[in-house]
């Protein structure tokens, strides 16, 4: 049998009131884990704890928002001063879409601190409980234009490709502790962020929503979106004790689009 129960163990997810965080976290708490939900809108993580199951775990919330870094710092330490983590989800909603020739600077160091900077700040502050524990996992969810850029998304496929670097260097620097750093690269996924693309390709594109659909599909094998828990499946099997090998990867989940090995 797979040793997939996370029993004893907490997790740190961030972005965790919709989408794939909010179904990242219902998956590790239905192996058992204790889910600390990071999000800025409190009314948004009440009503995402009461969806965890089971509810006689000690879940709880941590209000914070990704825009003021050290905000994010100060809430996320004091609460790891008396609670060790021992897997961490960083999940950051992308940057706005557009074409990288029409990207202010602003809109790349905006990106920047919100991803990379907010995901160094969280995997430095809980690194040593994790060190403690001798277990620890920071998974990152992505995106595949790790691996190959995404039209009309100049910021996030540049802000993508640091995190996804930054992502494999942790790995090398903490696997002797017993620690794992992957990142996950989800394909079109039915979320908000989705329907964000979809509408800003179909005005730009002067497109029908349909329409812009279907050019997405057709470049997908599966011919559909994907499920927000078929990315959270992934993170929770990537979280538990069965992936103790699997380190410093980056693996799209997107029902075969992604053109390269």
């Amino acid at each position: 049998m797979l040793p997939l129960s996370l029993s004893g163990k907490t997790a740190l997810i961030s972005g965790s009131t919709q989408g794939i965080g909010l179904a990242a976290a219902q998956a590790l708490a239905s192996l058992g884990a204790r889910c600390i939900l990071l999000a800025r809108n409190e009314s948004s993580l009440k009503e995402a704890i009461a969806t965890l199951t089971p509810a006689n775990q000690p879940h709880g919330y941590l209000v914070a928002d990704f825009s003021n870094p050290q905000e994010v710092q100060n809430v996320v330490s004091a609460f790891v001063a008396e609670n060790p983590i021992h897997i961490l989800v960083n999940n950051t909603g992308g940057p706005p879409a557009g074409a990288i020739i029409e990207a202010k600077p602003e809109a790349f160091l905006a990106a920047f601190n919100q991803h990379l900077i907010c995901n160094q700040i969280l995997a430095s502050t809980v690194l040593e409980g994790m060190k403690k524990e001798g277990y620890g996992r920071i998974i990152n969810v992505v995106s595949t234009s790790v691996k190959i850029p995404l039209k009309g998304l100049g910021v996030s496929n540049t802000i993508r490709g640091a995190v996804a670097s930054w992502a494999k260097t942790w790995a090398n620097e903490v696997a002797a502790f017993g620690i794992t750093v992957n990142n996950v690269l989800p394909g079109a996924t039915s979320t908000g962020r989705l329907s964000s693309i979809i509408n800003n390709k179909a005005s730009k594109g002067n497109l029908t929503l349909s329409e812009v659909e279907e050019e997405m599909l057709a470049e997908i094998p599966a011919k559909r979106f994907g499920k927000p828990e078929e990315i959270a499946f992934f993170i929770a099997f990537l979280a538990s004790p069965a992936a103790a090998y699997i380190n410093g990867t980056s693996t799209p989940v997107d029902g075969g689009r992604t053109g390269s090995i």
